[in-house]
């Protein structure tokens, strides 16, 4: 009996020790993808509106499909990404694009899918995250992860750094701020306002806004938001939102 308390009371000890080990980064993002919507967002087709163009991401016997499409009149402009190709079509036929504009174009329509659909993005292969702690942030407590790229499988804004701020209950991105350096370079922090949820995926709209000093450390960015001293931009909203299985779609 007095073996079996001995055990009893390992095992329990063990228990606690598993439950107070600190969460990693990548626990972290694993439980923010898995609330906003887990293993939906590979078998979901999304179709969304931002600033009058269509975008559309699928998959094609299981490769990711991104697409843009842009109204002109009577003109309609498809741009489809898959894997490391990309081809435009004008109406229904497929056009000749410039070399020195594919990256151009298909870096675009990247961005607008990845930042619709975050934080399903940050468990790709080049992204390499770093738990820097905990912060509060309007009363309400956060992990604070930055997150980076390798060059291969990067793209072309590999050396663009990242800080996402993860809500310490709902696991939910409430905040990002990134870190540019093309055309002269600049920080932009986003707030995530007016979560939804379509067919049980998560879905934000962004005030957008920046810091007039560039000598500002992104590290610091949280503080500045805090203290009211960023610039707002614009609204980053989503409009039209469709979400269903790749099958019925």
């Amino acid at each position: 009996m007095k073996k079996f308390s001995v055990i009893l009371l390992l095992c329990v000890l063990y228990s606690c020790a598993e439950v107070q080990k600190p969460l990693t980064a990548q626990n972290i993002i694993d439980k923010a993808i898995l609330s906003s919507g887990g293993a939906l967002y590979k078998e979901s087709k999304i179709s969304f509106f931002f600033r009058g163009k269509k975008y559309i991401s699928d998959r094609v016997e299981g490769k990711e499909v991104l697409k843009r499409v842009t109204f002109l009149d009577t003109l309609k402009i498809t741009d489809v990404k898959k894997n490391n190709s990309f081809e435009r079509f004008f109406n229904d036929s497929l056009v000749s694009v410039p070399d020195s504009m594919i990256n151009r174009f298909s870096n675009s329509i990247n961005s607008v899918h990845y930042f619709a659909q975050l934080p399903y993005g940050l468990n790709d292969k080049a992204v390499k995250k770093e738990l820097l702690g905990e912060i509060t942030i309007k009363n309400k407590e956060y992990y604070k992860i930055k997150v980076t790229f390798a060059q291969e499988n990067g793209g072309d804004d590999f050396d663009d750094t990242y800080i996402y701020w993860f809500n310490k209950e709902t696991f939910t991105p409430d905040y990002l701020a990134y870190e540019f350096h093309v055309d002269g370079g600049g920080i932009r922090f986003r707030e995530a306002y007016n979560e939804r949820y379509i067919n049980n995926i998560r879905f934000v709209d962004y005030h957008n806004l920046k810091t007039n000093n560039k000598e500002n450390s992104i590290y610091k960015i949280d503080s500045l938001f805090e203290n009211d001293e960023l610039k707002f931009l614009s609204n980053i909203e989503l409009d039209s939102i469709k979400v269903s299985s790749i099958s019925s779609f």
